[in-house]
């Protein structure tokens, strides 16, 4: 008889709790319904600790539902509760034979955290031995804090040895189980930290296998959804909406709830979160990762070729200044030497011109005292004779001047000779700065007109009378007698020279990959073409928007073409005179360019030497 009451105790129990976890399951729905977003925090906060309260500490919420009832006198409230507590006892003496004994088995009411010191009172419940002398101490009465039942005297507490072994047990198999470095921890577990096995997104709890039945066996918590342990599961919510995050928007590349997609991702592409999209993000991340990447080590390259390039320019800087104040130095010692020689002249001819107007006093002071002394004389006839004698012979010094040499104009003319050495050394330095970025070039005879003639190596084009029968394939030309280079160019800085020598005709200069080759063609600019021409044997042109008339000092034999792609710069140069032609600045490349030749028509023989490209010999 006594069996089947407790068997029929324990099956109200079971029941009891069953509705409590309906009624749990209910709140937590209703939490989760609230989406306004200024208290989705509180409410997700709230949510969350209320069922990690229930999951550790079932025996307390369920107490308390009764709680407001216990307002009557204390034998009444001793014998209200004499079955319930009953149901526990009978509830933790079963416990132990179970292989997964709960950790609320084994919680102290008063603190809420596995026994410590275990001591049991006379209505049956336990307590840590600190938390109920605590309690009953800082009381007027000794009463039971889970079924308010009053002692007339205060209980002699003694440790339940059985009890403490039981929570030394699970203590021990607790810390066996306990989660390692690395790995997701129950949240619910209080004490040890048991491994998660599963997380419910839902929840937003990690729980362990103990902690998550009540997932696999009540019908409301079987519709959350459980995922492999994952720490930081706010990472797996949405913000906004505190709702799974179970979706993936590809028009914004970022992870949305059910919520989300109703709202603000309505008329975007969403596809499920899953294994393959998560592949696909891998490989797409992984490509993005590449790209920048190959860009880092693009400016890495870049960074690097421009340090070279600023040594090389500090280099040639140096060079040429130092190259400059030698020309100086030698210009100021020149000048030194011509006005110390200038001065030693002066000199020598003021000192023979002194040395002789001495020499002639000499000889008048002689001449003057023999005077004085035949003047004194009682000789007539010597008198006579001495008055008669010449005089000896001297310079007219009147027109003799001795002018001091001006030196401001020795210093001007030689000011004027420096400048005109360092005016042809920096031209000759440019020159040689220039030809450092010398190019290979070869003619393309695919882009060729019938008319022109190239040589075998390609580096030769004059015009023939004679037009061939070629293909008009879309990269020659068939009006303009012209060729390109097979060589292109995108980037920084290139040079080739041309010999133009015994012509009357020859056109020059770069074009744009994709300009017009066919029929009549204008050559500017603005349809990708920058060169400069010879007609008529001496009117030189450059071809912008409008022809500009060049005139040269003298006839180039030889043009040099320089190209500064970033800087959007291309140059003309007569190589033997180190001369400017022409510039076309701030030109703006977005295309391959070409270099580009056209010798003239032949005009009977009259241009029929050929224009040749050159190697490029630095000058010195």
């Amino acid at each position: 008889m006594a069996d089947g009451q407790s068997w029929m105790m324990t099956t109200v129990k079971l029941e009891e709790e069953e509705e409590k976890e309906q009624i749990l399951l209910r709140e937590v729905k209703l939490s989760m319904s609230k989406t306004d977003s200024d208290d989705d925090d509180d409410d997700e906060g709230c949510r969350r600790k209320a069922v990690l309260e229930e999951l550790r500490h079932p025996d307390h919420v369920w107490d308390g539902m009764f709680a407001p009832k216990m307002e009557k006198s204390g034998e009444e409230e001793t014998e209200e509760f004499s079955d319930v507590c009953s149901v526990k006892e009978e509830f933790v003496d079963m416990s132990p034979a179970c292989s997964g004994t709960s950790e609320h088995h084994f919680l102290c009411s008063i603190c809420l955290e596995v026994l410590t010191d275990p001591v049991t009172t006379s209505c049956g419940h336990n307590f840590c031995k600190t938390c109920i002398s605590t309690h009953w101490d800082t009381s007027t009465t000794s009463r039971c804090p889970v079924c308010n039942q009053v002692f007339s005297t205060k209980p002699q507490l003694k440790v339940n040895i059985m009890m403490r072994e039981m929570v030394s047990q699970f203590r021990r198999e607790s810390e066996k189980k306990a989660a390692a470095p690395g790995e997701v921890p129950c949240d619910v577990c209080t004490g040890t930290k048991v491994k998660a096995l599963k997380s419910c997104l839902d929840c937003g709890v990690s729980y362990c296998e103990t902690h998550l039945e009540p997932h696999l066996t009540a019908s409301g918590l079987r519709r959350h959804q459980l995922v492999e342990p994952v720490e930081n599961l706010e990472t797996r919510m949405c913000p906004k909406h505190s709702k799974p995050l179970e979706l993936f928007c590809q028009s914004d590349q970022t992870r949305v709830c059910l919520m989300c997609s109703l709202l603000e991702h309505r008329s975007h592409q969403l596809v499920p979160l899953g294994e393959d999209l998560f592949e696909d993000k891998k490989v797409y991340l992984q490509q993005m990762i590449q790209k920048r990447r190959e860009k880092l080590e693009e400016i890495r390259e870049s960074v690097r070729f421009r340090k070279e390039a600023a040594d090389r320019g500090k280099a040639e800087g140096v060079e040429m200044f130092t190259a400059l104040m030698e020309l100086v130095r030698r210009g100021l010692k020149e000048l030194m030497k011509t006005m110390e020689e200038q001065q030693e002249a002066e000199e020598r001819e003021a000192e023979g011109l002194i040395k002789e107007l001495e020499e002639e006093i000499f000889e008048l002071m002689k001449r003057s005292s023999e005077v004085e002394q035949r003047s004194h004389s009682e000789d007539h006839l010597l008198q006579h004779f001495c008055s008669l004698k010449a005089p000896p012979a001297t310079k007219d010094w009147t027109e003799v001047m001795v002018h001091p040499s001006s030196h401001e104009g020795t210093v001007l003319r030689a000011v004027a000779q420096l400048e005109d050495t360092l005016s042809d050394e920096m031209k000759m330095m440019k020159m040689k700065m220039m030809q450092q970025f010398a190019v290979d070039v070869t003619l393309d005879p695919l882009t060729a007109h019938p008319k022109l003639v190239l040589s075998d190596d390609g580096k030769q084009v004059y015009c023939s009378d004679v037009k061939k029968h070629l293909p008009d394939n879309k990269e020659r030309f068939s009006h303009c007698v012209s060729v390109l280079g097979k060589q292109n160019f995108s980037s920084g800085r290139f040079y080739f020279e041309v010999q133009v020598k015994g012509k009357t005709e020859w056109t020059l200069g770069v074009v744009k990959e994709s300009i017009n080759r066919k029929g009549y063609i204008t050559a500017t600019p603005k349809n990708g073409y920058w060169t400069v021409t010879l007609r008529d044997g001496n009117v030189y042109k450059a071809y912008e928007d409008h022809p500009v008339i060049l005139h040269l000092k003298r006839v180039p034999e030889k043009v040099g073409v320089f190209v500064d792609y970033e800087e959007g710069v291309v140059s003309f140069y007569d190589v033997d005179a180190a001369a400017l032609i022409y510039s076309f600045t701030h030109c703006c490349f977005t295309h391959k360019l070409h270099p580009f030749f056209s010798p003239g028509l032949n005009h009977g023989g009259k241009n029929s030497a050929p224009l040749i490209i050159c190697p490029v010999n630095q000058s010195e």
